[in-house]
């Protein structure tokens, strides 16, 4: 994973070059970001009112998700030419002849690898605009199918990195702006069903309701779960869109099988979590929580009826009794 070209360019030591422009003096412009909003919201709204009570009523989610990815890729793309421009500009330094023809050669690589980087930014700008249409749409967090939704601009507050991805680029010491900065806090629950609608509101309103009194504790608050779409992780991602806290999603590899579960519980508590927020789910998830309190680390339990606290539920039953 790369740093953003400006940390790249200041690791090279290339403060002494003077970089031209190159192209048009528009050419380093975005759109207007509510020009940019506006019109997203405009185009997302007229498609969508044309899926209810027909045949393609079920494909509006995965359309949805879709127009979001075509953003992301292209800024993928654009990422990745960032990349290989920053290999070229370390490799016009090594075979550096002090030549005026090499020296323009090197700025005018900056210059272009700097236009990739507005173009790039430009594009995610575009993605989190439809990432935030696609979240009232749907009442789920805009995720990529593999790899992580990283966010370059100054604001790092909708990124959401794959959390291997994480690991080996802290473990190669490229923690960077790129990456959430924050306090850890691990989010851990179950695929549940309910009786009924109005209980499922309910298990809803406390995921959103204990969360945002963690996040109360812990205001540089990194919110670090497992990822599952069809869980409670849903449920905790969409919080973290809606509060612009970062998320950090820790997929099970299923080239581990049955230890899967356990290596991701191992992987997210490396992180050294101030809290684990655990809510019903498997013995998975009961490890979780048995681990975490052997190293310390407080726990939000919230495994009762309905996301409630199990001691305070007992409670509330001895007394009614």
């Amino acid at each position: 994973m790369h740093t953003t070209l400006a940390a790249q360019l200041a690791q090279l030591e290339l403060g002494h070059l003077r970089v031209e422009r190159i192209g048009s003096a528009a050419s380093s412009e975005l759109p207007d970001p509510d020009a940019v909003d506006q019109t997203l919201g405009a185009i997302w709204s007229e498609l969508f009112a044309l899926f209810p009570d027909t045949a393609l009523e079920d494909d509006a989610e995965e359309l949805a998700w879709g127009i979001v990815n075509l953003f992301h890729r292209a800024a993928t793309k654009r990422s990745g030419q960032i990349d290989r421009a920053t290999d070229e500009i370390r490799l016009l330094i090594s075979s550096a002849d002090g030549s005026e023809v090499h020296t323009t050669e090197l700025e005018n690589q900056i210059a272009r690898a700097r236009a990739a980087e507005v173009a790039m930014l430009g594009l995610e700008s575009f993605r989190e605009a439809a990432a935030a249409l696609y979240m009232n749409e749907t009442g789920s967090s805009w995720r990529p199918a593999g790899g992580s939704r990283l966010n370059h601009g100054a604001n790092l507050t909708s990124a959401v990195v794959e959390g291997r991805e994480f690991l080996r680029a802290r473990s190669e010491a490229r923690r960077t702006a790129t990456m959430p900065q924050g306090t850890p806090v691990i989010f851990a629950g179950g695929r549940l069903s309910f009786a009924s609608g109005e209980d499922a509101k309910a298990f809803a309103a406390n995921v959103w309701a204990t969360l945002d009194k963690v996040r109360d504790h812990v205001a540089d608050m990194v919110l670090v779960h497992g990822g599952d779409g069809k869980g409670v992780d849903r449920l905790a991602a969409s919080w973290a869109e809606r509060r612009k806290v970062p998320q950090i999603a820790f997929g099970l590899d299923s080239r581990l099988g049955s230890r899967a579960g356990f290596k991701r519980n191992e992987q997210m508590l490396s992180l050294k979590p101030r809290f684990v927020v655990a809510f019903s789910g498997n013995g998975v998830l009961e490890r979780l929580v048995i681990q975490a309190k052997e190293q310390g680390v407080t726990v939000v339990d919230r495994r009762g009826p309905l996301g409630t606290h199990p001691k305070g539920e007992a409670r509330r039953a001895a007394a009614a009794a």
